[in-house]
């Protein structure tokens, strides 16, 4: 069926590809421009099934006619998927989409056996519910209609930055890729200490989440710094002071930036490895 949409292929149908053709197809984007390569017949079925995206089990057949070929394997997987469809890919010259984490654009591109143009991704987990915070980079190949596009569909799952540095994917990594379990261990944490307070459980799970979510509204609707956000509900002499004065005493902003180092270190040693295994 004809479409004023430029095809997209998505290799890999697990919960990222189900995001972000969940995102796309809710923005207008036609089902009959999708298609998925996923090997279990089970998930093929109902991805058909939720979306009415052609699905197959072939990788080769997915691309054919595709301007674009989204990456959404295992890390682990990317070697022999890339090889596979190597010949392919740079005989029909889509644009390279990879949301792989730790999977970097040199290794990508040895792997497909040519400089394709590739744009390396980081989305985190709030994508699954179009609330992803995703930082993107281009590999010198990939022009202006290549950003475009790959920020169309990046863009389906939550918000979008560029970086222009590739090192900057593993901070990115570190903030936005693994944050959110940091805030589910704030969370975590919050709602133990209200149970220990004598709230019953469910009363101090729904105080914490809406807290969260609150909190999170008014960063996101306010110009002001999260510094001056903090400095509002916190009155002299008052029972936020004396609880902020407690994780200042503690170090906590420094934990905090220890953890993002950590995490960057991690993002480095896997990026590593997988260029090894190329």
């Amino acid at each position: 069926m004809p479409t004023s949409k430029p095809s997209i292929a998505f290799i890999g149908g697990g919960n990222m590809a189900s995001s972000l053709i969940a995102g796309l197809i809710a923005d207008g984007y036609p089902p009959t421009a999708l298609c998925v390569a996923e090997p279990d017949a089970t998930r093929r079925a109902d991805l058909n099934a939720r979306f009415g995206v052609r699905t197959v089990a072939d990788n080769r057949e997915a691309l054919a006619g595709a301007a674009t070929l989204v990456l959404c394997v295992k890390p682990q997987l990317a070697p022999a998927v890339c090889r596979e469809i190597g010949n392919l890919v740079c005989q029909l010259g889509p644009l390279v989409i990879s949301i792989m984490a730790g999977v970097p654009e040199a290794a990508i591109q040895r792997w497909l056996g040519s400089p394709v143009p590739v744009v390396r991704s980081m989305p985190n987990t709030p994508a699954m519910v179009q609330t992803g915070a995703i930082g993107l980079h281009a590999s010198p190949e990939v022009g202006d209609d290549g950003r475009n596009r790959a920020e169309t569909i990046l863009r389906a799952a939550g918000l979008t930055r560029w970086v222009e540095d590739e090192a900057q994917i593993d901070a990115v990594t570190a903030i936005s890729g693994s944050g959110p379990a940091y805030f589910f261990l704030l969370m975590e944490a919050l709602e133990q200490a209200g149970i220990d307070l004598g709230l019953d459980a469910e009363t101090a799970r729904l105080l914490t989440i809406q807290t969260a979510l609150g909190a999170a509204r008014m960063a996101v609707e306010s110009d002001a710094p999260p510094a001056q956000l903090r400095a509002q509900v916190t009155s002299p002499g008052g029972t936020t002071e004396r609880a902020l004065a407690v994780f200042t005493e503690a170090g906590l902003s420094k934990l905090v930036g220890r953890a993002a180092h950590a995490a960057r270190e991690r993002a480095v040693e896997i990026s590593k490895t997988l260029m090894e295994q190329s």
